[in-house]
């Protein structure tokens, strides 16, 4: 118990000089940006808009760290936790076809979550992908990256 108050303790600290670690090395690498010469600058710089929103968020994260005295949350269940690594098979799966992600991923996700009747997972896995895939390919006319699936389709 005191080792969970310790880390949440910790990272109370750690994420706020986390994101603000980040941004610092964001404005850095924003300072490498090209400057438009006079003559042709019109309003801002490339790199005022990013330092602006870097600047914003730096801002926000002292005023919340200051601000917020709320406790952390209980840790992620079992169930978030499966659904966060099934989205990262997905991100990992789409690489290969993004249908197949898309399909593997949803009828997973429906079992994970309770879903047992095989027509419905199968529904799920299957045809929602499908019509998705003629959906924005036939009306929509959006051509999806090639993978396994989709070059079998697109020849």
């Amino acid at each position: 118990m005191e080792l969970q108050k310790q880390s949440n303790s910790l990272s109370r600290y750690l994420i706020p000089v986390g994101i603000i670690g980040f941004c610092s090395w964001a404005f850095w690498l924003s300072t490498q940006f090209d400057r438009v010469p006079p003559i042709l600058k019109r309003g801002m710089q490339p790199s005022d808009f990013p330092q602006l929103v870097l600047g914003l968020i730096i801002c926000l994260t002292i005023l919340l760290f200051s601000t917020d005295k709320s406790r952390p949350p209980a840790a992620l269940s079992r169930v978030v936790q499966s659904t966060m690594a099934l989205l990262i098979g997905f991100v990992l799966i789409a690489e290969i076809d993004l249908f197949l992600g898309l399909g593997l991923f949803a009828a997973a996700l429906s079992a994970l979550w309770g879903e047992r009747r095989t027509g419905a997972l199968m529904l799920v896995g299957i045809a929602a992908p499908v019509l998705v895939f003629f959906l924005f390919d036939g009306i929509f006319e959006v051509r999806f990256p090639r993978g396994v699936l989709t070059t079998l389709w697109y020849g």
